[in-house]
């Protein structure tokens, strides 16, 4: 794989404004999203793989046969999203490549006031000889996921230009909405075909995650009572004032993800709606032991308890909602998907970094779903922000990663 057509790839999908969007009625949330989809499967036609389709929800799907001459080689699946977060803004991207980075600051032009530095981002030390691709400083760049995507497109063109190389069936599967946890909603993972796979959507070179959050969503909901602000005394109760009792009761020191770091849960007030009858907060809970979230749950509604206790009049409700569970619990069943990465990053020369992931893939929610599905970086760095940035060369191992896993499954068969 060579780094300019990984390049040039990358260039041309960031342009896309693919960013999801919260609660949205529609699958995908946002038609952007299938605009790009379409065109990778024309790209994936034009490759030579007569199958690409999309379906009906923008799911992409397609295989690239095997060239091995071994009948029990597993049907092996990569994996990436197409969406950017609903967080930055991802349209009108202008990515640009800092060529042979030498370890200065990187400032984006459109906004002076962001700046990249390794000494906030200590793997942009990492990276000096790299190229560098960044966005101008008011959108994000994009590279969560579609470095994952350029690099599973890369690798595609390789296999399908050089059948010399000994592999099994590759599916390749691309998805949407995956920022706003609704990725594998209608992923059909018998139709899929694979018996494992690995989403291409994480950092550093050489990262391999097999183990991430439990995740559940929790929303608490304070009641009062409205009326005239002017004839108020001794019948007015503000929820919104309950709430902010609420969010301040919540520790300072810990348990938050501004305090918490390695295998250490959270919980994460991010959304309020807020109205003086009726204020409810978002909160995400975290924990790596899935018997935690019950832990942290339980905890969270003793603590409104309390605020509604203080004041005659007041209630609360709470509703539960689970996002996904700790990958490792159906990984460790299934030791051989891990190996396998594994040792096909150490093949390309890569020091293999293996930690867990303070977040969740759609891999999570895979591996429930009856497809083992491991984690293995694509680049990403800075994801969901305008600090957003990825080195080519890193997407071009990715892509390199692709081809000898690939190998190492037709190896290990028979």
């Amino acid at each position: 794989m060579t780094s300019p057509a990984v390049l040039e790839r990358f260039l041309r999908y960031v342009t896309y404004d693919t960013q999801s969007r919260e609660g949205a009625t529609t699958y995908p949330s946002t038609p952007g999203q299938l605009v790009l989809l379409r065109d990778l499967v024309v790209e994936l036609q034009a490759m030579g793989i007569a199958d690409a389709a999309m379906d009906e929800r923008g799911y992409v799907m397609a295989t690239i046969p095997a060239t091995t001459k071994k009948a029990d080689v597993p049907v092996i699946g990569f994996i990436a999203h197409v969406d950017t977060s609903p967080e930055m803004s991802g349209a009108g991207v202008k990515p640009i490549v800092h060529r042979a980075y030498d370890g200065r600051d990187l400032v984006l032009p459109d906004d002076p006031t962001a700046v990249l530095r390794v000494a906030d981002m200590p793997y942009l030390g990492e990276c000096l000889g790299h190229d560098i691709i960044t966005a101008s400083g008011t959108t994000l760049l994009g590279a969560d996921n579609k470095s994952g995507v350029a690099a599973i497109m890369t690798a595609a063109e390789w296999l399908m230009t050089h059948p010399e190389i000994p592999h099994g069936a590759i599916r390749i599967g691309f998805t949407p909405d995956e920022e706003v946890g609704q990725g594998t909603q209608h992923f059909d993972v018998a139709k899929f075909g694979a018996r494992y796979a690995y989403t291409m959507d994480g950092g550093s070179r050489g990262e391999l995650e097999f183990e991430s959050f439990s995740a559940d969503a929790i929303t608490i909901t304070f009641r009062g009572l409205n009326t005239h602000p002017g004839y108020a005394k001794g019948h007015m109760v503000n929820a919104i004032k309950l709430a902010a009792r609420f969010i301040e009761r919540l520790p300072a020191d810990r348990r938050s993800p501004e305090t918490t770091d390695g295998r250490d849960g959270f919980v994460h007030p991010y959304v309020v709606d807020a109205s003086v009858d009726r204020t409810s907060v978002k909160l995400l809970v975290r924990d790596f032991v899935t018997d935690g979230l019950a832990e942290k749950e339980q905890w969270l509604q003793s603590l409104a308890a309390d605020v509604v206790r203080e004041v005659p009049g007041a209630s609360f409700e709470a509703e539960i909602v689970e996002s996904y569970r700790n990958m490792r619990e159906v990984l460790d069943q299934h030791p051989l998907v891990v190996e396998c990465a594994r040792e096909g990053i150490a093949r390309t020369g890569l020091t293999v970094r293996e930690r867990p992931i303070r977040g969740g893939t759609d891999g999570s929610k895979l591996s429930f779903m009856g497809l083992p599905t491991p984690n293995i970086f694509a680049g990403e760095q800075n994801f969901h922000s305008r600090f957003e940035w990825v080195s080519v060369q890193d997407m071009a191992k990715a892509a390199e990663v692709i081809v000898e896993v690939a190998k190492v499954w037709e190896e290990k068969a028979g």
